[in-house]
């Protein structure tokens, strides 16, 4: 996993710009530890952070290929997991290799069959190429999203990145923030290819975006489509533990220490069990995140039923794992120099508050044993696991599922923000508008009926949308400490299986994420097998919301602060006189999207072009 970035400019000399190109790769050393580089032509300029995964001493970067046409050079950040398989390959067709690494792959590969190598490649990746023989920069993205990549156009090119303030870095990019963009923060309509920043965009989830002195040129090279499933129940079963047994296979190949992240549920809980079954009993290290009392004091509430903590202790008992409990004190999940940290990894105005906060608490412990992390995300978007999805009337609306009602941290009614700009934002007609669009993406199969079609959409927006954000924020806080989290869920094999199998299907047994449980229950305690969805865990404790309304009281302190051009400082003074024991969720929501903005606002001091 690395950070990559660069600068192509058709009209102007690069050759002497080291300097730009240098601080927009520092921008990312957070992201690649272990080593930097750089690359300069007369047009291009690509510059590396590396975190050192595969073949640690071979596999340096940006790696270039000399041919008598020209060179060709890459940048390149992920992991591709067939990339054996492909080097095997590519030797039979008489290429060389000098390295171990899946860096010169790729580039071996794309000198071999173009930028439809992105067709052949298993993994998470984000790599950008330029191609000397031809005076073009090819960039190109994983099918699911899971690695991030930017790009900003410039009078004679574009300036790309794997985040956003490796591009705000160069004096061209320009700081802004429009209408359409505070939109798109404030809606949670996560539209494909939308950056928030304006004139910038990421390059979508499966895509090539191409660039010469003509301009810039997009395509798609997967997208998630409707196709028949064939398969019958048992069948299907069967090929869902398969593709699972070899996508954790492949997964847990590494040249540093790995472990599994744990939480209790189904999710983690059989890619743990399937990880011992690969490294034996014994040799799977597992990590879980906690809270100071949450355990004997946990009360339930509209999204958790039950503590992680009695489930994680039932999968680390029957299937033998090393394990550790990162326990966080409530004092430093609300230090406002974690929310700053988060604020700066994220590039973004807004987040999920504390589960930003003990994410990113929980990647920076964790970095201290391991390099590479497996993690569960997105078996619910893919196998069919949130409550709400369930849920007649929410099946049923004209809207995204997860702010079809206000449950968890996306707040549709956007609390704390100043309603005189909701009401010129007009956020349900954006929302409706990416709606609409959304669902006409979704392909309808003869002799569906119509609830069948129903909940296809509603699993396509999940993966597309939901997914997209929540991938997001794993990256982003994971790479802020220099942790590669990987994501076997998000296979593309499985997911395009899984995707068609009928509704029917994937609650077979009159539970949610059938599919999953058949395939793996017997690995796993039937606690765990069991267990009702239940999401990544927040505090409880109230030290955590009274010092959310001390540091509110703070912020009302300086009246000249940007963050009263977005927020209602009426509502502020009213939440932070509560009794702190009577803050309820939507107030604590509330405090927090209040701090993570006035902490964006700190650290990128962005121009709001509000409406």
């Amino acid at each position: 996993m690395c950070g990559i970035t660069g600068w192509i400019s058709f009209d102007r000399d690069l050759a002497r710009e080291h300097k730009v190109l240098d601080a927009m790769t520092e921008t990312m050393a957070c992201r690649g530890p272990d080593a930097r580089g750089s690359w300069v032509d007369r047009h291009a300029a690509l510059g590396h952070r590396r975190l050192a995964v595969i073949d640690l001493p071979g596999g340096l970067q940006p790696m270039t290929a000399r041919t008598d046409a020209g060179d060709v050079t890459l940048v390149y950040s992920g992991e591709v997991y067939n990339f054996a398989e492909l080097r095997d390959e590519l030797t039979r067709q008489g290429k060389r290799f000098r390295t171990s690494s899946d860096t010169e792959v790729v580039l071996q590969g794309y000198l071999h069959w173009g930028p439809a190598v992105a067709e052949r490649l298993n993994g998470m990746y984000a790599f950008a190429i330029w191609d000397g023989r031809d005076q073009k920069l090819v960039m190109i993205r994983d099918r699911m999203g899971i690695k991030p990549l930017y790009y900003y156009r410039t009078p004679d090119g574009v300036l790309f990145g794997s985040e956003q303030k490796a591009i705000l870095a160069h004096p061209l990019a320009k700081r802004v923030v429009d209408a359409d963009g505070l939109r798109e923060a404030f809606s949670y309509a996560f539209t494909p290819g939308h950056a928030i920043w304006a004139d910038m965009r990421q390059v979508e989830p499966g895509t090539i975006v191409t660039v010469d002195v003509t301009g810039v040129r997009e395509r798609a090279y997967w997208r998630l489509e409707t196709r028949p499933h064939t398969d019958d129940a048992g069948t299907s079963v069967g090929r869902v533990r398969e593709l699972l047994d070899d996508i954790v296979r492949r997964q847990l190949v590494a040249d540093v220490p790995r472990c599994l992240l744990l939480s209790g549920g189904l999710d983690s809980g059989a890619l743990t069990a399937l990880a011992a079954a690969h490294l034996g009993a014994g040799q799977v290290r597992t990590f879980a995140v906690d809270f100071m009392g949450q355990a004997e004091n946990f009360r339930p509430d509209d999204l958790r039923d039950t503590p992680d903590t009695p489930f994680i202790q039932d999968v680390v008992r029957h299937v033998g794992t090393q394990h550790a409990d990162i326990v966080l004190d409530p004092r430093t999940l609300a230090d406002p120099g974690v929310r700053r940290a988060v604020a700066l990894a994220r590039d973004l105005p807004v987040g999920t508050g504390d589960m930003d906060l003990s994410l990113y608490l929980l990647f920076k412990a964790i970095r201290g044993k391991s390099t590479v992390a497996l993690s569960g995300e997105a078996a619910d978007e893919i196998f069919g696991g949130y409550r709400h999805m369930h849920i007649p009337q929410i099946q049923a609306a004209r809207a995204f599922p997860w702010i079809a009602v206000n449950v968890g941290p996306f707040d549709k009614d956007s609390t704390g923000l100043d309603p005189h700009l909701l009401t010129r934002l007009d956020l349900d007609a954006y929302r409706l508008d990416a709606y609409d669009t959304a669902i006409g993406e979704v392909g309808r199969l003869d002799g569906d009926d119509d609830f069948e079609h129903r909940m296809r959409i509603m699993i396509h927006l999940h993966v597309t949308r939901f997914m997209k954000y929540l991938l997001d924020r794993k990256d982003r806080m994971s790479m802020a400490v220099g942790l590669e989290v990987r994501v076997p869920y998000c296979d593309h094999r499985l997911v395009e299986y899984v995707y068609n199998a009928p509704w029917s299907m994937k609650t077979r047994d009159g539970r949610e994420k059938s599919l999953l449980r058949g395939a793996t229950r017997q690995l796993l305690p039937d606690s765990v097998a069991w267990r009702p969805k239940s999401p990544y865990p927040s505090t409880q404790d109230p030290y955590y919301s009274q010092e959310l309304q001390n540091q509110g009281k703070d912020l009302l302190a300086d009246r000249d602060h940007d963050v009263f051009a977005l927020v209602d400082r009426d509502w502020l003074e009213g939440a932070t006189k509560r009794d702190p024991a009577a803050v309820d969720r939507l107030t604590r929501l509330g405090l927090e999207r209040v701090l993570d903005l006035a902490a964006w606002l700190d650290v990128y001091r962005p121009e709001l072009k509000l409406p």
